[in-house]
C-alpha cells in the first residue's frame, strides 16, 4: 500500500541485465565473478537457456558451503597422515631391522661368491670363444683377402679382355667404314660406268637409227612398185615375172629383190607352169630367178609347195627344195627335192630317203 501511495516503479529498483551463471559452475568461479563485479548474488540457469532463471545463489551460501568443506578436508588429511606413518613403520621393520640385515648380508656374501665363480667360468669360456672367434675371423679375413685379390685379378683380366674386344670392335668399325666407303666409291664408279655405257649405247643406237634411216631412205629411193619382167629363151620358152615391188640388192646391183611375186613359164608345146611366193631374187643379166618363202608351183594336176624354188634359164632346169610336198589327185608325197625340166616338163621327185628315187615323166 505504501508503494502504491509513493508511486515507486519496479523498474527503478530492478537490474535490467542480471548476471546469470550455469548451474554446473564451480563455487570458486561464481565467487570470483561476484568479487569482480562487486555484487552479492547471481542468477542461475540450466544449459543454454540463459533467459530462464531457475534460482538465485547468494555469497553467504558459497561461504557456508566452503566452511563445511574445509572441516571435512582436514579430517581426510589426518587419516591419510596416520596411514602413511603405519606404512613407513612396516617398511622399516621389514627391511631395516639389524638382525635381519646381518643374515641377509651373510647370505648375500655367499651368493655373491658363487656368482663370482660362475662369472669367472663364464668369462674364461667367453675368452676362449673370443679367441676362437678371433682365429675364425682372421682365417675368414685371410680367405676374403685372397678371394678379393683373385676377384680383383679376374676383374683386371676381364677389363683387359673387354678393352681388347672394344679395340677389336673399333678396328672392325673402322675397317667396316673404310669398306663401306670403298664399296660406295665402287658403286658410284659402277654407276658412272653404267651411265657412260648407257650414254654410249644410246649414242650408238642413235647412230644406228640414223644409218638405218639413211639406208631406208636410200632403199626407198630404189624401190619400184608393180614391176613386170618378161624374157624368152632360145627354145621359145617365155618367162613372165610380176611383183608388187622391186629394189636393187644392196650387195649386187645386178640382182633385184622382189616382194609378193607371181611367175609363169609358157611354151607353144607344153602346159604352162605357175609360180607364187612371198619373195624372189631376179638376176637381170642371166634372167635366173630364186623364189623363197611359201613357194607354190602348179603344173597340170600337180601342186608343189616348198620354201625355195630356183630357175636356171641357161640350163632350163628348176629345182624345188626345203619342205617339199607334191600333191596330185591320187596322192600326197613329201620329198626332199624336186627337179623340173623346163624344156621337156619332166619332173624328178627325190624323197627324204636318198636311197630311192621316184621319177615322173609327163605325156
Amino acid at each position: 500500500m505504501n508503494l502504491m501511495k509513493n508511486d515507486i516503479n519496479p523498474r527503478d529498483i530492478m537490474t535490467k541485465n542480471p548476471i546469470s551463471v550455469d548451474k554446473d559452475m564451480l563455487a570458486a568461479q561464481a565467487l570470483s565473478i561476484m568479487n569482480g563485479k562487486k555484487i552479492t548474488s547471481l542468477c542461475v540457469h540450466a544449459g543454454n537457456r540463459k533467459n530462464k532463471t531457475i534460482g538465485i545463489v547468494h555469497i553467504h551460501n558459497i561461504l557456508k558451503a566452503n566452511i563445511s568443506w574445509m572441516s571435512f578436508r582436514s579430517i581426510v588429511q589426518t587419516i591419510i597422515l596416520i596411514v602413511i606413518i603405519i606404512i613407513i613403520g612396516g617398511v622399516y621393520y621389514k627391511y631395516f631391522s639389524p638382525n635381519k640385515s646381518i643374515i641377509e648380508e651373510n647370505s648375500n656374501i655367499n651368493d655373491s661368491e658363487k656368482l663370482f665363480e660362475e662369472l669367472e667360468k663364464k668369462i674364461t669360456e667367453l675368452e676362449k670363444k673370443n679367441e676362437e672367434l678371433k682365429q675364425k675371423v682372421e682365417i675368414k679375413i685371410d680367405e676374403l683377402e685372397k678371394n678379393k685379390i683373385v676377384e680383383i685379378e679376374d676383374n683386371e683380366k676381364k677389363l683387359k679382355i673387354q678393352k681388347e674386344k672394344e679395340l677389336q670392335v673399333e678396328k672392325k668399325l673402322k675397317n667396316k667404314k673404310k669398306l663401306d666407303e670403298a664399296e660406295k666409291k665402287i658403286i658410284e664408279a659402277e654407276k658412272k660406268l653404267e651411265l657412260e655405257k648407257k650414254i654410249n649405247n644410246e649414242k650408238l643406237e642413235l647412230e644406228k637409227k640414223k644409218k638405218t634411216k639413211i639406208e631406208k631412205k636410200k632403199k626407198i629411193k630404189n624401190i619400184v612398185k608393180d614391176v613386170e619382167y618378161i624374157s624368152t629363151d632360145k627354145k621359145g620358152n617365155r618367162f613372165r615375172l610380176l611383183a608388187n615391188s622391186a629394189k636393187s640388192n644392196a650387195n649386187n646391183n645386178d640382182l633385184l629383190d622382189l616382194n609378193n611375186v607371181r611367175g609363169m613359164i609358157t611354151s607353144d608345146v607344153r602346159d604352162p607352169i605357175y609360180i607364187v611366193s612371198d619373195f624372189a631374187i631376179y638376176n637381170s643379166t642371166n634372167l635366173n630367178s630364186y623364189f623363197y618363202q611359201n613357194v607354190i608351183i602348179n603344173y597340170q594336176d600337180k601342186e608343189i609347195t616348198s620354201e625355195n624354188f630356183d630357175i636356171d634359164m641357161e640350163t632350163n632346169m628348176a629345182i624345188a627344195y626345203n619342205n617339199v610336198i607334191v600333191t596330185d589327185p591320187k596322192s600326197i608325197m613329201k620329198a626332199g627335192k624336186v627337179t623340173l625340166d623346163i624344156e621337156t616338163k619332166d619332173i624328178n621327185i627325190n624323197p627324204d630317203d636318198n636311197e630311192t628315187k621316184v621319177k615322173v615323166i609327163t605325156n
